[in-house]
């Protein structure tokens, strides 16, 4: 792949001279080198590469999709191309070229209006546990699924190759290329399609902040990294230091990739609050103004979704506006709200150690499901500062994106159980119509819909045999704190741990669970019915007697948490009600809500 044809808008890169045409001839960057060769496993030939300018070197000749090939950095071994679009071999072994026109003509996508991320119903999953064979053509095989279910639009988690089979994805060292267990880019191109036919949106999660331990080769090139600044990974990527401009160029030029090349909808940035950039035009904004420019050159929505643990509306904030909090103006699209799940996560299941245990304090949670944040310039216990900022009422809420489960809320738990392990069906009820109906826009994680409890676990596939005892060792030390049994944590590195992470397909027919998969395919079409996702409407959120009522102008959701009989607010016709019980329990008496009774209605 040559990284000519993925640039940021208006950048020009040496190669690129229309004194040079460059056809096929693949391109890196090695400023301080004073030899790089282009090594060709197949014929055993290593090739001269030809200095270009500005650090950057180009193959001394053109080739073909198909070939194997890798770079030698003054005399080093083999490396893969830090722009591969494919690694056949794993994330050690050389690259291979493709050429994205190969399936340019196999697109059937032409009629593809996009989707805006800001109310979408978002729903996440791990292509390798989301089904049995664990491959992005097999996921495409289920996208009938979430379209009935009426999911605008799917997050996968990342598919940068990271070593071995199995893996969440955040230790990915090839930002450029498609894990090849997944399918490799041209899966993706498939998926992609099959999911736009179906009308759901994609969205990419993208690492940023850091790459994996192993296999990461990009140092070998250049000033990928800087000392300048640490991260809980280690040395920072270098966004800010000498060197830093082709750095921001490698990562703009692959985001632009996927959404441009590859059809994707929107990107989700994993931890930006880990991406450290002191320059005066921060890596983020840089990167929100190309996706605006490739977003009107397309002629369809493209949308950037942040995980920022900052608390800062400045990340939502337009590059152009001055933001009313500390942080620059970044231009995300929309950024998760953990605060939001940690308050329903505390309400619901009554858990008030670690970070929950603000969440858990009396009336916590109402400002946090009716704010956004918690932690708005307040006390955070578990940080031991102040925190955050707070969000103007002028904020539109649908730039938040709230869950009661994700990747993270449930796979960093000590054994990965999900909220359904430890709450009833009446409970899960009323948990999903306050993250579907609550003026944010909602994500499920995959499973959550028919009520699974089956766990998503921690899991890696490394194989560096001191890396992956150390993975393992750690995992067990990390919750020796919190009193569990090493023996009762699931190793990373065991194959049971991913195989019990898998969904099962059997599942969502069964009574128990096909109810609640009833549930909240109804909660979603009322979504659409009662036009949600173009709602910027804050409404009031109270709780008196165990009844959480929250009340838009028109609508109404009342869920009963008290285990008791309660009044029903003021209503007018029912729209859905989750009645407790297997089957329910009859018709109820007029203005009474059940115990474990979730009412929608109008006002």
């Amino acid at each position: 792949m040559t990284g000519a044809d993925s640039r940021a808008a208006g950048a020009r890169r040496p190669w690129e001279s229309p004194a040079l045409p460059v056809g096929e001839r693949v391109p890196v960057w090695a400023p301080g080198a004073g030899r790089v060769e282009l090594s060709l496993p197949t014929t055993g030939e290593a090739l001269p590469m030809e200095r270009v300018g500005d650090g950057w070197w180009v193959s001394p000749r053109a080739l073909t999709p198909g070939t194997d090939y890798a770079f030698r950095v003054d005399g080093s071994p083999d490396r893969p191309d830090p722009r591969s679009a494919r690694q056949p071999y794993g994330v050690h072994g050389p690259s291979r070229y493709i050429d994205p026109s190969a399936w340019a003509g196999a697109w059937t996508d032409d009629g593809w209006a996009g989707r805006d991320v800001r109310g979408a119903v978002i729903y996440e999953l791990h292509v390798g546990t989301f089904t049995p064979d664990g491959t992005l053509d097999a996921a495409a095989g289920r996208l009938g699924h979430l379209a009935r279910l009426g999911v605008d639009m799917v997050e996968l988690m990342p598919l940068a190759p990271s070593p071995g089979a199995s893996g969440w994805g955040y230790d990915g060292v090839s930002l450029w290329a498609v894990h090849e267990h997944y399918g490799g880019p041209e899966a993706l191109a498939r998926f992609v399609d099959a999911a736009h036919r179906e009308g759901i949106a994609v969205c990419l999660d993208v690492v940023y902040n850091h790459l994996g331990p192993s296999g990461n080769y990009l140092g070998a090139f250049g000033p990928y990294f800087t000392a300048a600044h640490h991260t809980p990974w280690g040395e920072a990527v270098n966004f800010d230091q000498a060197g830093s401009e082709q750095v921001r160029a490698y990562v703009i030029d692959a985001a632009l990739r996927w959404l441009r090349d590859f059809h994707v909808d929107a990107l989700r940035l994993d931890a930006i609050h880990a991406i450290v950039d002191d320059s005066p035009r921060h890596v983020l904004a840089e990167l929100s103004e190309a996706v605006v420019a490739l977003s009107d050159e397309l002629g369809r929505p493209l949308g950037l979704i942040a995980e920022s643990d900052l608390n800062d509306v400045g990340v939502i904030t337009p590059v152009d506006e001055r933001p009313p909090a500390r942080s620059p103006s970044l231009g995300m699209t929309a950024q998760w709200a953990d605060d939001v799940h940690h308050a329903l996560h505390a309400r619901l299941t009554g858990e008030s150690q670690g970070y929950y245990a603000d969440f858990a304090a009396p009336g916590a949670w109402l400002r946090a499901y009716s704010h956004a944040f918690l932690h708005d310039g307040s006390w955070s216990s578990f940080r031991g500062r102040r925190w955050g900022a707070p969000v103007p009422e002028s904020t539109d809420p649908r730039r938040f994106v709230v869950f009661s489960s994700n990747h993270d809320q449930v796979g960093n738990r000590a054994v990965g159980d999900r909220p359904a392990a430890s709450m009833g069906d009446d409970a899960l009820a009323a948990q999903a119509a306050l993250v579907l109906l609550s003026p944010y826009t909602p994500m499920l994680f995959m499973g959550e819909e028919w009520g699974t409890r089956r766990p998503f676990q921690f899991f890696t596939d490394h194989d560096d045999p001191a890396l992956a005892a150390g993975v393992s060792q750690g995992r067990r030390r990390e919750f020796a704190d919190f009193g569990w049994s090493a023996k009762d944590i699931p190793d990373p590195q065991a194959p049971s741990t991913v195989a019990s992470s898998r969904l099962d397909w059997d599942e969502p027919g069964a009574p128990d669970h096909s109810r609640l998969l009833q549930w909240f395919t109804r909660l979603i079409a009322l979504r659409r019915e009662l036009g949600w996702s173009q709602r910027r409407r804050w409404p009031g959120v109270e709780e008196a007697d165990g009844v959480i009522t929250v009340a838009y102008d028109d609508v109404i959701v009342a869920v009963n948490l008290s285990g008791q009989e309660r009044p029903a607010p003021d209503h007018g016709e029912a729209l859905a009600s989750w009645e407790p019980g297997e089957a329910g329990a009859g018709p109820r008496r007029p203005g009474v809500l059940a115990a474990g009774q979730t009412l929608i209605a109008r006002r």
